[in-house]
């Protein structure tokens, strides 16, 4: 059997890019979080994600339960599976996980920082530490809704190069969330006004609009107050700069694109 690892840190996007490596790699079966996800579908285990406590969902998320585990390797015996990937949170818990369901060695391992850039990674951080959101990549109409009080939403679909569909994943919010930080839309517009505050050139920033899914940006219309001659292409950049800056420092994120429309231009003395 061909064994293919995932690993990263919590939070860091691993379930929302399982299905399009799972896909690169033409790897047709899935461990994640408790599960055996086959074809874009459950067919064994029980999600670490229904677990009530921290420590009750890493057990179950390496198959610490004998009867868990048994379920598990059994149906990778009768569906043929002879290509795997595993998701965990370090290569020590993905190497337990393959012990645990007897398909050692990992013949693969792929960190997510080799597939998924700093900003996409720090953004998926901070939807986890503000919502306590959770994806498991497999359809909605799979997971079973009644453990899961507080939310349980589509998440979406994945789509290969070809546009063609690969997998979906659905959203949910475990009771072992823990405590979450909450930072309103006004906050994530005002860090952007902040930035330009003492920009002599910048005398107004509005229609600011932020988006922190997938690949974080910001939008904003500046109306600006220059002399002659003045680069106007250099004001941009160093207004990017700022507010780029003002995330990481923070929010600890960093923005993939920052679009900056000038819509009201003044030169002095004209």
């Amino acid at each position: 059997m061909d064994v293919f690892a995932l690993y990263g840190p919590s939070g860091t996007g691993k379930s929302t890019s399982a299905l399009e490596l799972a896909h690169k790699h033409k790897i047709n079966a899935i461990i994640d979080d408790g599960l055996l996800i086959y074809k874009g579908r459950k067919v064994a285990g029980t999600s670490a994600k229904y677990e009530r406590t921290t420590v009750q969902a890493v057990k179950r998320a390496i198959f610490f339960y004998e009867d868990h585990a048994a379920e598990v390797r059994q149906a990778i015996r009768d569906f043929h599976i002879d290509r795997i990937l595993l998701l965990g949170t370090s290569r020590k818990m993905v190497d337990r996980i393959a012990a645990a369901l007897e398909i050692e060695p990992i013949s693969t391992y792929i960190s997510i920082e080799d597939i998924r850039s700093s900003s996409e990674i720090k953004a998926a951080l901070y939807t986890r530490r503000t919502a306590g959101q959770h994806v498991i990549p497999i359809p909605y109409i799979q997971v079973e809704q009644d453990f899961f009080r507080r939310l349980i939403a589509r998440g979406k679909k994945i789509f290969s190069s070809k546009k063609e569909v690969i997998g979906e994943t659905t959203i949910v919010q475990p009771d072992f969330g823990g405590g979450r930080m909450h930072v309103t839309e006004h906050v994530l517009r005002k860090l952007v006004t902040l930035s330009c505050k003492d920009m002599p050139e910048v005398e107004n920033v509005s229609k600011i609009n932020v988006t922190l899914n997938d690949l974080p940006s910001v939008s904003c219309e500046v109306h600006l107050n220059v002399s002659r001659g003045t680069s106007l292409p250099q004001v941009a950049h160093k207004i990017r700069r700022r507010v780029y800056d003002s995330y990481v420092q923070h929010l600890n994120i960093e923005l993939h694109h920052i679009h900056i429309h000038i819509g009201r231009l003044t030169i002095a003395g004209v």
